[in-house]
């Protein structure tokens, strides 16, 4: 089974989907689009994704491609800590260092470590950390430095002068299986943090308390709501969608009525499906 995930290889996404899926044969993707356009065209039966860092906050662009893609639902969650290294080619030295390279929420997540110990020295946004770390190795004439994982020091064979460089120790990646099927991973080995339902919800119209009727949905069924996230329809200042995490097993009659109620008063519902939470190694 081909399974995609947000390359290139030694990115903490591959991490993650090599605890996911050991057996199964990994395709690394340029970007977020490319790993839901891979689901989408049959090139790949599942990808991985970031969706949250604790530090950091949503990654937008996978709600947005959720929202874009009703075709493709969520199969599971899996939780893993990050940790930040500065890294140089063996060539070169600390002291000569010219520019930072890193994916922008690696850098951010490092800020006050970077702007402590290297003000001066410019940071280079780049497509992943481990592109940045790849790009590194390549350039061993050039001082340059990446903040990436200690898989990707080891793979393009990069000395760390820095290690967990990260602003806060607990900083953990939230990353998502996606597939065009609900409910189909199982994973014995791995630590369950218990399940969840996802949902996307748009409003009918722009009303006064039209937010709060649907969360009433929810409210009056004492259905715990563990994550609410707007984000722009792109359509006009003031139109949203909401991404929305039910915490709790699956409870066919309470679910399924909550889902209709939420019909009933014109809300577009794209439910995402009901799925475990993992916890992973770093």
């Amino acid at each position: 089974m081909k399974i995609a995930f947000l390359g290139p290889h030694a990115s903490f996404t591959q991490l993650a989907a090599a605890q996911l899926f050991p057996d199964e044969e990994l395709l690394p993707q340029a970007s977020i689009l490319d790993c839901f356009n891979a689901v989408e065209n049959g090139e790949a039966v599942k990808a991985v994704v970031p969706l949250e860092n604790s530090i950091e906050g949503t990654v937008s662009m996978t709600l947005d491609y959720l929202y874009k893609t009703p075709s493709i639902k969520i199969e599971a969650e899996a939780v893993m800590p990050i940790a930040h290294h500065l890294m140089i080619h063996p060539k070169n030295s600390v002291e000569n260092i010219e520019r930072i390279y890193s994916h922008p929420q690696a850098l951010a997540q490092s800020f006050h470590f970077l702007d402590s110990h290297y003000k001066e020295i410019p940071k280079q946004d780049f497509s992943s950390t481990a592109a940045a770390a790849k790009f590194v190795s390549e350039n061993p004439d050039t001082s340059i430095a990446a903040v990436a994982n200690q898989f990707a020091a080891n793979l393009y064979g990069l000395k760390i002068i820095n290690r967990n460089i990260q602003d806060f120790e607990q900083n953990h990646t939230r990353f998502i299986i996606i597939s065009k099927h609900q409910n189909t991973y199982k994973n014995d080995r791995l630590e369950s943090l218990g399940e969840k339902s996802g949902m996307l919800i748009t409003l009918p119209e722009d009303h006064p308390g039209g937010l709060h009727q649907v969360l009433s949905v929810f409210a009056w069924r004492k259905m715990n709501l563990s994550k609410i996230e707007s984000r722009t329809l792109k359509t006009g200042l003031g139109n949203y969608f909401f991404f929305i995490n039910v915490a709790g097993p699956w409870e066919e009659v309470l679910h399924e009525n909550a889902l209709k109620e939420l019909e009933s008063i014109k809300a577009n519902v794209d439910f995402l499906g009901n799925y475990q939470e993992f916890l992973l190694e770093s």
